[in-house]
């Protein structure tokens, strides 16, 4: 695995246990080489994020038992594939950011300018 840095150069923060994130399902955005949709951004996820993902096929909202998923709803935080969150910005429906806990290789893919513009006020 990456050293768990965040994309502010300090030591990456939990993302969220409730639900249970990432990639390695550890609760923060941890990544490493098998991680290839880089799981790296920890965003606070929105209805109209969620509307997007399931009209692309990726429907996070609804329960997927026989994997031990819930289902998420607005307002959970999640850690979200970095070229996901790139293409919700550009679509101008990109969830907010959670700066220290994104993990540093979200910016191979995002600029960090994009990622603090998305930023909430607690994390800038």
């Amino acid at each position: 695995m990456d050293a768990s840095i965040n994309v502010l150069g300090g030591v990456l923060q939990p993302c969220s246990t409730k639900p249970m994130t990432g990639f390695f399902r550890n609760g923060c955005c941890d990544t490493g080489p098998e991680d290839r949709g880089s799981h790296t951004v920890c965003v606070i996820l929105t209805d109209e994020f969620l509307a997007m993902s399931r009209y692309l096929g990726n429907d996070l909202t609804t329960p997927r038992p026989e994997y031990g998923f819930a289902g998420l709803k607005a307002g959970q935080r999640w850690c979200l594939c970095a070229s996901r969150f790139l293409q919700a910005a550009q679509e101008f429906a990109a969830p907010t950011v959670v700066l220290e806990s994104t993990h540093k290789r979200a910016l191979e893919i995002v600029p960090l300018e994009l990622l603090k513009r998305h930023a909430g006020t607690d994390a800038d």
